[in-house]
């Protein structure tokens, strides 16, 4: 029976045959140059004048080589390998060596490093072809004029061996020894290698990897916020020298990576991410930056900095230094500008600030990357979402997947699966300082005074209709700050947090439920960092950020008596800075409103307050507080139980403890005594008393309440 294993090594097998051919024929030119330095009276390890002019004669013509076959399989070994792949098929796995996406050269040198592994025989023949019973494993010498048809590809092929080439950039052939010139340097295989090139072990193709390397995807196109001229001159600075830093500076996600992957395109060099080490000394992270851009002076890539992933105060000024000497071009991007002094001095420094995609240009990019949707869905996604084309491109392929698999043979509507999608997209980073949630109630599950009801839905409304106003209408470049910030106050339990949820529900987005806790520190400073680092999360994850009791970091500031009072000041001041610049949707519920600080009532667009509800009101909560599937007995009376002043999450407590206290008592159903004894117990709990007389003809039930 075949078995991954037994496929592999046939595979591996089977391609190291025309190998062995070109080992063949190694052999044979090895001995006949052998035969003409052999003299029958002489020592082998005597060196004659003879020798001397024999050796001259080969390397008086550096550009020849002794000519050789290529490596490639036959016809019939090439329909062995075709079915040994429709074997693995079969089996739901493809060949290891498959799986690594090599050229055919780096093929071959992976198969030679091989060998050994396979067949200690080949240390031998190797040591035979280098005439060097001390080298018995693939070096550069061997690797490089196996195959090579002349002695400039055979130079070519040295290149690829180097230290910059792909093999050894993403460790899959690991230098060993101390050799005293590079073409005698020999390798082996990473650890773990030959187990998965033989059917085990971990996915390799996966682990040795190069880190740096940045994918360009076919047809990336610079972010629509840029003019097709402006980006054309940009390309033309780069090619000509004329410009060899780029600053990229603005709001994350606003298509700066689209504007570095669309350049390198262009410009048709690789892209090199730059990775800051994770050390300490200076001088070390010094090092290890100078090495990143050998390799990529040496591959002719494009640098690409993220300097908000800097740690300032260790990395920058070893990076500045670095990039001094830096013979490609970089490209800086970052939410705040990062200017380095030699990159001034240089003459080639040019900079960008990017802005966010407007709403036309999000509508545009939508209909391009999901042409399923109609004007109006492509129109809310563009409203609800402020992502650039690189994450709606995202969101296009995430939805194709799910409307794949959930279309059970039968590929379901795309248009289904974009709202989830965009909930993957936008929440691809756990929360550090917030709960994010899935809104569950819907507007139905909102009672309210109507008036109050409608002034709730206009805050959706609201911030749907912000992009048209500010960008289209203009309002954006007159307003202070972006965004909308709602406050709502009112006693607890009426309905501020199920409000904030409808909103949440109504947008299609996630409430992020600010986990006061672990933002407040007593370390000076580090509630700021908490509280930037929410905002952060909530606007990048297109979350409303919800602060439920307020009135604890958005208090009023007061008299500076100590030390504490005016850090406690300084929070509440820097608060004030970071809720003007969100371009989200915030909402805070205060149960005192007296308690805010009066410089943040000027920030809020919309202020809400919640009464305590009405008769009317009561009768609604009190319906929709027993769901349709629960068992209520007829003489349950909700109009009387509506007579009684309740908050809403007060009758929602009441009605679930009158179930609870029905399935303790084995009852069936949920009786009037059930629904009284608990709403006793709920009002205690609020330090009330509930009397029979407040019952009116059903007092006589609040008998024996517990």
């Amino acid at each position: 029976m075949n078995t991954v294993p037994s496929l592999a090594i046939a595979h591996l097998t089977l391609r190291l045959r025309p190998l062995n051919r070109a080992l063949r024929a190694a052999i044979e030119r090895q001995s006949a140059f052998a035969a003409r330095l052999a003299q029958p009276d002489l020592s082998a390890l005597c060196l004659t004048e003879g020798h001397v002019r024999i050796l001259l004669d080969q390397v008086d013509d550096p550009l020849t080589i002794n000519a050789t076959q290529p490596a490639s399989l036959y016809p019939e070994e090439e329909l062995l390998e075709d079915d040994l792949r429709r074997q693995a098929g079969a089996l739901g796995v493809t060949l290891p060596l498959d799986r690594l996406v090599l050229t055919a050269f780096e093929q071959q040198t992976l198969l030679l490093c091989t060998a050994p592994e396979l067949d200690r025989a080949y240390e031998r023949i190797y040591a035979f072809i280098l005439d060097d019973l001390n080298r018995r494993f693939a070096c550069v010498d061997l690797l490089s004029s196996l195959t090579a048809s002349s002695k400039e590809d055979s130079i070519l092929q040295r290149h690829a061996l180097g230290a910059h080439g792909r093999l050894r950039r993403t460790g899959l052939l690991v230098p060993f020894g101390d050799p005293p010139s590079e073409l005698r340097q020999e390798f082996r295989l990473a650890p773990g290698l030959f187990d998965f090139l033989t059917g085990g072990g971990a996915d390799m193709s996966r682990l040795c990897r190069d880190r740096a390397e940045v994918a360009v995807p076919d047809g990336t196109q610079p972010p629509p916020q840029m003019g097709a001229h402006e980006f054309d001159h940009l390309c033309d600075a780069l090619r000509g020298g004329h410009v060899t830093t780029l600053g990229i500076w603005g709001p994350r996600r606003n298509g700066a990576e689209e504007l570095v992957l669309s350049l390198a395109q262009a410009l048709r060099r690789p892209l090199r991410r730059l990775l800051i080490p994770e050390l300490d000394r200076p001088a070390e992270i010094a090092h290890a930056l100078a090495q990143q851009l050998k390799i990529a002076s040496a591959l002719d890539a494009l640098l690409w900095v993220d300097t908000d992933s800097l740690a300032r105060d260790r990395a920058l000024a070893p990076l500045a230094e670095a990039l001094v000497d830096c013979c490609v071009p970089v490209f800086l991007t970052g939410e705040n500008p990062w200017r380095s002094v030699p990159a001034l001095q240089s003459g080639a420094y040019a900079e960008l600030e990017l802005s966010p995609p407007a709403f036309l240009n999000r509508e545009e990019l939508w209909s391009r990357c999901l042409p399923e949707l109609d004007k109006e869905e492509i129109h809310a996604f563009a409203s609800r979402y402020s992502l650039p084309g690189s994450d709606i491109r995202l969101v296009s392929n995430l939805a194709r997947t799910r409307a794949r698999l959930a279309g059970n043979g039968v590929p379901d509507l795309v248009g289904n699966h974009v709202a989830a999608a965009c909930s993957v997209v936008t929440r691809r980073s756990a929360s550090r300082f917030a709960a994010p949630s899935t809104p569950k109630r819907r507007p139905e599950d909102l009672i309210l005074p109507e008036p109050l009801y409608r002034q709730i839905l206009e805050v959706a409304k609201f911030f749907q209709l912000q992009s048209r106003v500010d960008e289209d209408w203009g309002f954006g470049r007159m307003a202070s700050g972006s965004g909308l910030k709602v406050l709502f106050t009112g006693d607890p339990g009426t309905g501020k947090t199920l409000s904030a949820e409808v909103i949440a529900s109504i947008l299609g987005l996630s409430l992020c439920k600010v986990d006061l806790a672990n933002i407040v520190s007593k370390w000076v400073g580090e509630t700021e960092k908490n509280l930037d680092a929410t905002f952060q999360e909530a606007e990048e994850s297109h979350s409303v950020l919800f602060f439920d009791e307020a009135e604890a970091l958005f208090g009023k500031r007061g008299e500076v008596q100590s030390g504490t009072d005016r850090y406690a000041n300084l929070e509440v001041s820097y608060l004030l800075q970071r809720l003007e610049a969100c371009r989200g949707l915030v909402i805070l519920a205060s149960n005192v409103k007296d308690q805010i600080d009066p410089a943040f009532i000027r920030r809020f667009q919309v202020v809400v307050h919640f009464p305590r509800p009405g008769l009317a009101e009561r009768q609604r909560m009190w319906r929709l507080a027993f769901p349709e599937s629960a068992p209520v007995e007829a003489d349950v009376n909700l109009a009387a139980l509506a007579r009684l002043e309740m908050t809403g999450a007060a009758i929602m407590s009441a009605a679930r403890n009158a179930a609870l206290l029905a399935a303790d008592s084995a009852s069936s159903s949920i009786t009037m005594a059930h629904v009284i004894h608990a709403t006793a117990r709920q009002f205690r709990r609020e330090a009330r008393v509930l009397t029979p007389p407040d019952l009116g003809s059903y007092g006589a039930l609040l008998l024996g309440a517990s």
